[in-house]
């Protein structure tokens, strides 16, 4: 075995997940805007990138402005599903999107429904 290749071969895995683990992330960034924290890249103990994450605000059930709640969870859902490789933690993250959508927008129906009985 050439040990002179093990640094070598440190520095390329070091590159190469650094750069799928950062496209992966920068998917999730760009795709929500300003509900996107910074980038975050985990490292093992022996410095090798081995996941990532954006920080992102979920949004609220606003009773005054559900229109805003279904736009923000749209949002998230669609920065979610951003990488071309969603991990479990992702689809939990656009699911927790879609049930605030969903109260979002039944709120905004009912609302609808009160606007159109006293027109």
């Amino acid at each position: 075995m050439n040990y002179m290749s093990i640094p070598s071969f440190k520095n390329q895995l070091i590159k190469s997940n650094f750069e799928k683990i950062y496209a992966h992330e920068k998917a999730h960034k760009n795709a929500a805007g300003a509900l996107a924290g910074a980038i975050v890249i985990e490292k093992n103990a022996q410095g090798i990138p081995v996941g990532g994450h954006v920080s992102i605000k979920m949004p609220t059930l606003n009773p005054k402005n559900p229109k805003r709640t279904i736009e923000q969870a749209d949002t998230v859902i669609n920065s979610a599903m951003a990488p071309s490789d969603p991990s479990s933690q992702d689809y939990k993250v656009a699911a927790q999107a879609k049930s605030i959508k969903s109260q979002a927008i039944d709120l905004q129906n009912k609302q609808k429904k009160r606007l159109d009985y006293y027109a």
